[in-house]
């Protein structure tokens, strides 16, 4: 069933490239002429980013995207984006970088190029001290797999899929969002969330009584970095000096925290070469 969906997503992902109209890229001494640097953003993906009721924008990916603008000395530009428009707005030369959680995979490398890795994503285990009181000590998300332990998920999200195949031993609850599913556990309805926990973290803050863990064994990390039209070199290797530069000041990291409310679950570290 993962391998349809996937199947499904990267299919999908063809007939919008195919779609887009291609325009060449801007070079990196057009922007700097222009004055501006077009940037995909989310208007209600937060943590990553938001419009606020009184129209601004904030989140990782603005501050990031203002910081980048900085630097190169010219205004950043907020082009609104959903997640199935972010390579074809690439390809088709509406924006001039997309962040937003753009995982690094073989397929999007076929039409776009990326950066050096702008964060992570990892899935692992998130659970509440009554789980361990419940099963006893817990090393691996093997050990959940188990026929009293209630995993909590959002209906149609690919992770439900992940657990059929590999908990399936488990019980499901489905809610309908990532706020939904760390309430579930807050009240007792679920005993733990498997996901991409770096999304997560930040609605625990709603529930600070509840003594919360994230389990070390790790299922899997995705790299994502900052995607930019394919062949567009010269804009990408200053991207990459760019973020080494925030990099090692730990500016990334500081903007993570600030907006997720927890460190990377598996954080990035400054790398000189790409």
């Amino acid at each position: 069933m993962l391998k349809t969906l996937l199947k499904s997503a990267l299919a999908g992902l063809a007939a919008a490239v195919l779609l887009a109209p291609v325009a060449d890229a801007r070079s990196l001494d057009e922007i700097i002429k222009s004055g501006k640097i077009r940037i995909g953003a989310y208007p209600n993906g937060a943590p990553l980013s938001e419009v606020t009721p009184d129209g601004t924008w904030q989140g990782f990916d603005i501050d990031i995207g203002t910081k980048i603008a900085d630097m190169l000395g010219v205004e950043p530009v907020w082009v609104p984006q959903e997640t199935p428009q972010r390579v074809p707005n690439l390809v088709s030369d509406r924006i001039d970088f997309s962040p937003g959680g753009l995982t690094r995979t073989p397929e999007r490398m076929k039409v776009i190029s990326y950066t050096v890795p702008l964060h992570t994503e990892s899935m692992a285990v998130l659970y509440t001290d009554k789980l361990e009181g419940k099963i006893g000590k817990i090393k691996s998300w093997r050990d959940l797999d188990r026929e009293d332990v209630t995993i909590v998920n959002c209906r149609g999200c690919w992770p439900e899929e992940w657990r059929r195949n590999n908990m399936a031993k488990t019980k499901a609850l489905l809610v309908d969002g990532v706020g939904d599913m760390v309430r579930s556990m807050s009240i007792g309805r679920a005993d733990a969330i498997v996901e991409n926990l770096d999304f997560f973290m930040v609605h625990t803050e709603n529930y600070p009584n509840v003594k919360w863990k994230v389990l070390p064994d790790i299922i899997q990390t995705a790299y994502c970095g900052i995607g930019v039209k394919q062949g567009n070199y010269a804009l990408r290797d200053w991207l990459n000096a760019a973020l080494y530069d925030l990099q090692t000041r730990d500016f990334h990291n500081e903007t993570w925290g600030k907006h997720f409310g927890s460190p990377q679950v598996v954080p990035v570290v400054a790398q000189p070469y790409w």
